[in-house]
């Protein structure tokens, strides 16, 4: 009787325990990251009777947690590869529309700009069209100065982002070490809840700097990032921390903490958000930094050099139109020299704008890839009489520098953020030819002035008065120098200048070239300067300035376009890793009510067992009362 009433109160126990976990269950089913548990029942030991074992009902051996721990590792990768594309996708699609929205980007007031540069061509004397000019040129340059700021800010809104993430970071490191503290130190006995817990918490350290958990002998579970760096061992967690760029003290770069050293990470080495800010930063805006900062270089140089080749209404030779600051040399905060470099562009046609890292050695420069390593083309000794020359820039070294200074070169970078224009009156403006030439009136031939072009604009002999006489046909002279072999259609050349000739020139016939003086509505120059767009001047002389204005927002918009391709492609990865985690580890409503059922009958029948042997305990003392 008394093993009846043992059995009924154990099996009572057990179901009552089993109704508690199904009711946790149900209660948890729209918990982020629970893991569904389940009583695993078994018989208790029965009692040897002299004639054979007689059992002693059930028991709970264990209750469970429910959970594929492969299931939980994809989930767990998964999560952290769609955060870091989901922060690259929509940061690179705000680059996108910055440069690409009519209302933000270059191509409104880059077309404005050159439509009043062919307007002054039509009419190069007329004041309207001088401020025509100068206004539309100011509102071009005011269009880069402000991409260059919004990009700038984006690049603080990085930094910001990673402060933001290194704290969290570290909180979630922190509690998922004590964590792993609580679940070693109770060996056998670890709550469910805890592991749930631990998960969801390394889920959203992956959710921030991607990674993979490594399994310990004692159940901790230890947490290192894509590129092996331990951020979680055991009950210790690595500190991480937001360090400025030794190039760039501007810029936070991230480094590790443990064990008295720091480590800085490379953007290689982190996933999830982090990951994807550093992306963002190395792979979509500082290239677009440099492209705009090579167009305005690009279109400064070139309107600049044909500028200059002008005569403005004053009489005098064209000064630069546009200002432009000069490429940046950043030393390396360690650099033990106190050595400068002052770059400026040498050829423009071989600047690429991509950063070169400039390395002494104690007797030489090299120059290599900051993010490749790969060794760049240097000549040069930096001195002003033969500076160092790499992609297109000139450098001159000031100073003394140590073995092992570096310095960080970026030829282009933040260059459209000091875009100006130079000139405020528009007499200034070189439309102009600044020579003009004319045939005398008693010449005898048919031989005309058919065009006049400046080669050489710096020649000091530009503006002398210069006669050519033929001698005949076929010779002529230069101011008496000669005779000089003529060819119908060929050039004649002098003091920076060439012209050619229509018809044919007879003997004694002459030619005047002199100076356009002030006050010349000639528009030679301003033609030039209005199909400039169009001039190759970049990438070896393969590409105009309006192929690189179309190659900016192609190539900003592709990276926005993959990015987002990429994110949605990982959702899809991520939504089906989800599902067979919880198709393993999710509570099933329909499947906790068919346990509640089962186990409140179960339940209710060691309830009548227990009645039982009350009654056959009344029975008893009853028979014995008597």
């Amino acid at each position: 009787m008394a093993n009846v009433l043992s059995t009924g109160a154990g099996a009572l126990i057990a179901f009552q325990r089993a109704l508690a976990t199904v009711s946790h269950n149900v209660a948890n089913v729209a918990t982020d990251g629970y893991s569904r548990q389940r009583v695993e029942l078994a018989t208790r030991n029965p009692t040897d009777m002299g004639y054979g074992y007689v059992g002693n009902g059930v028991q709970v051996a264990d209750v469970r947690r429910v959970a594929d721990e492969l299931a939980t590792a994809r989930l767990l990768d998964s999560g952290g590869e769609l955060a870091r594309l989901q922060q690259l996708a929509a940061l690179a699609s705000r680059v996108d529309g910055l440069l690409s929205d009519p209302a933000t980007g270059l191509a409104g007031v880059w077309s404005n700009f050159f439509d009043a540069a062919s307007g002054l061509g039509a009419a190069a004397a007329s004041s309207a069209a001088r401020e025509d000019l100068l206004a539309d040129a100011r509102a071009l340059a005011t269009r880069f100065n402000q991409l260059d700021g919004q990009l700038d800010a984006m690049d603080d809104e990085v930094d910001a982002g990673l402060r933001s993430a290194v704290a969290e970071v570290n909180r979630l490191s922190s509690e998922i070490a004590r964590l792993n503290g609580e679940i070693v130190s109770n060996p056998g006995h670890v709550a469910n809840d805890l592991l749930d817990q631990r998960d969801r918490l390394i889920a959203e350290l992956a959710g921030h700097t991607g990674g993979r958990t490594v399994a310990q002998s004692d159940g901790a579970l230890n947490v290192v990032t894509p590129g092996g760096q331990a951020l979680v061992v055991g009950n210790t967690a690595a500190r991480l921390t937001a360090v400025a760029d030794p190039y760039r003290p501007d810029r936070l770069q991230l480094a590790l903490e443990g064990n008295g050293a720091q480590v800085r990470l490379d953007a290689a080495t982190l996933g999830g958000k982090i990951g994807g800010l550093l992306e963002f930063r190395g792979g979509v805006l500082d290239p677009a930094l440099a492209e705009l900062g090579r167009l305005a270089t690009g279109l400064a140089a070139t309107f600049n050099a044909q500028h200059r080749a002008g005569m403005d209404l004053n009489g005098q030779m064209g000064a630069d139109f546009f200002a432009l600051p000069a490429p940046s040399a950043y030393p390396h905060a360690g650099n033990a020299g106190d050595a400068g470099l002052q770059a400026r562009v040498g050829d423009l046609a071989a600047v690429d704008g991509r950063n070169v890292l400039l390395r002494f050695d104690g007797s030489a420069w090299s120059a290599t890839d900051p993010n490749t390593g790969a060794a760049v083309a240097l000549s040069g000794t930096g001195t002003a009489a033969d500076p160092l020359r790499v992609g297109g820039v000139e450098i001159v070294v000031g100073g003394t520098a140590a073995a092992g200074d570096r310095f960080l070169l970026q030829p282009t970078a933040g260059i459209a953020g000091g875009l100006g224009v130079a000139i405020a009156d528009p007499n200034r403006i070189a439309a102009a030819t600044p020579v003009k030439a004319q045939a005398e009136l008693g010449n005898l031939g048919s031989g005309k002035v058919a065009g006049l072009r400046v080669d050489d604009a710096a020649n000091p002999a530009l503006l002398a008065n210069v006669e050519i006489e033929f001698i005949d046909a076929d010779r002529y002279t230069v101011d008496g120098a000669g005779p000089f072999a003529y060819t119908p259609g060929q050039p004649i050349a002098a003091n920076g200048w060439s012209l050619t000739l229509d018809g044919a020139p007879a003997a004694g016939d002459r030619f005047g070239v002199g100076p356009a003086g002030a006050g010349s509505s000639d528009n030679g120059n301003a033609l030039l300067l209005a199909n400039l767009d169009d001039a190759k001047r970049l990438n070896g002389g393969t590409v105009s300035l309006n192929g690189a204005l179309g190659g900016l927002t192609t190539s900003v918009g592709s990276s926005a376009r993959q990015a987002d391709q990429a994110a949605q492609a990982q959702q899809i990865l991520h939504d089906q890793a989800q599902s067979a985690r919880d198709a393993v580890a999710g509570v099933n409503i329909d499947e906790e009510a068919a346990n509640m059922l089962r186990f409140q009958q179960a339940y209710q029948a060691a309830a009548q067992v227990i009645a039982t042997a009350d009654g056959m305990f009344q029975s008893l003392i009853q028979a014995v009362s008597r």
